[in-house]
C-alpha cells in the first residue's frame, strides 16, 4: 500500500494580533483560504522513518516536521512504526504560505492512513497544534477564522475561487524574528471587521476586501525587509484589485476578478507564482 497526498500552502486574507498569552505565544484572529500551490508527500510502509525531499536525505532525527508528525503520532499510539517518505516541494519556505505546516498535516493525514490508526480528525488536530500553530486549519483545510494560537477554528464556506500572484521578495523571513519586530513597538492590537472582510470575499468584491482587509505582520516585515513593499505595488502596477501580505511573509499576493488579468501580471513579473484559492 502507498499513498499519495497533496499538502496545499494557504493564504491569510486577515491577519490581526490579538494579544499575547503569559507563555508568549501571540493570540491571532485570521481568515485563511487554501491555495492550489501544493507539495507532494507519497508515503509507503517500511521498517523505519526516513524522509527525502526533492532526492536529498533529510535526518529521521531532525527538526523537519513531517519527521516530528511521523514521531508524535507513533507516540500518541504507543507504536514504532516506520515509512519512507519522499516530498516534492512547491510551496517556497519561510514565505508565510504555511508549506511546512502543510507538510505536517498532509504527513499526519496520510500515516494515519497508512498505518491504519484511523484516529478521527479532532484527535490529529490535538496533535497538530503542538507541531504548528496553522497545522490545525491545514488539516481540515476550507475558508475559515481562525482564533488562539491557531486552535480555534470556525468554517466559513462560500469563498469562491479567487486568481492569484504571489510574489516572495528576497530569502524569505523567519516568523519568530517577525514576531519579534513587532514586539518591539509599543501599540495597541489591531482588530479588523473579519465579519464584513469574509463578507466581501463570499461577495466576489475584492475591492472592498482590500479596503477592509490588513495583517498586523505586515508593518514590522516591511522593517525587517523593505522589498516587500516593492513587491506591494509592483502587483498594483500590474492590476491586481486587492494586495496583502500572507501570514508573516515575505510572501504578497494581488488578488484578481479575471484569470486572464492574472496571468499577465504573472507574465509580467519574474519568478511570481500563478495560484487561485481552492473555493469551497
Amino acid at each position: 500500500m502507498a499513498i499519495l497526498m497533496m499538502a496545499h500552502a494557504k493564504i491569510n486574507w486577515a491577519l490581526a494580533v490579538t494579544g499575547v498569552r503569559e507563555d508568549g505565544y501571540h493570540e491571532l484572529d485570521m481568515l485563511m483560504q487554501r491555495v492550489d500551490l501544493a507539495d507532494e508527500l507519497f508515503m509507503e510502509p517500511a521498517r523505519w522513518i526516513s524522509l527525502t525531499v526533492d532526492g536529498r536525505s533529510i535526518p529521521s532525527g531532525g527538526r523537519n516536521l513531517i519527521v516530528r508528525a511521523a514521531n508524535a503520532l507513533n507516540e500518541y499510539m504507543g507504536t514504532r512504526k516506520g515509512a519512507r517518505i519522499r516530498l516534492k516541494k512547491r510551496i517556497p519556505v519561510r514565505a508565510g504560505l504555511g508549506g511546512g505546516s502543510a507538510d505536517c498535516a498532509a504527513a499526519l493525514l496520510g500515516l494515519n492512513r497508512l498505518w491504519r490508526f484511523n484516529l478521527p480528525e479532532s484527535k490529529l488536530m490535538e496533535i497538530g497544534v503542538r507541531l504548528g500553530a496553522d497545522v490545525p486549519y491545514l488539516l481540515r483545510g476550507g475558508f475559515a477564522r481562525v482564533r488562539g494560537i491557531g486552535d480555534e477554528l470556525v468554517p466559513l464556506g462560500g469563498a469562491p475561487a479567487v486568481p492569484l500572484v504571489l510574489v516572495r521578495p528576497g530569502g524569505g523571513l523567519s516568523t519568530p524574528h517577525v514576531f519579534a519586530e513587532y514586539d518591539k513597538e509599543a501599540q495597541a492590537h489591531a482588530n479588523f471587521d473579519m465579519e464584513s472582510i469574509a463578507r466581501a470575499l463570499m461577495d466576489g468584491d475584492l475591492r472592498e476586501y482590500g479596503r477592509l482587509s490588513g495583517n498586523a505582520l505586515e508593518a514590522p516585515a516591511l522593517r525587517l525587509m523593505p522589498e516587500i513593499g516593492r513587491a506591494m505595488e509592483r502587483l498594483r502596477a500590474h492590476g491586481a484589485l486587492a494586495v496583502r501580505m500572507s501570514g508573516s511573509g515575505s510572501t504578497v499576493f494581488g488578488a484578481f476578478s479575471h484569470w486572464d488579468d492574472a496571468k499577465k501580471a504573472h507574465e509580467a513579473l519574474r519568478g511570481s507564482i500563478l495560484a487561485r484559492t481552492i473555493a469551497q
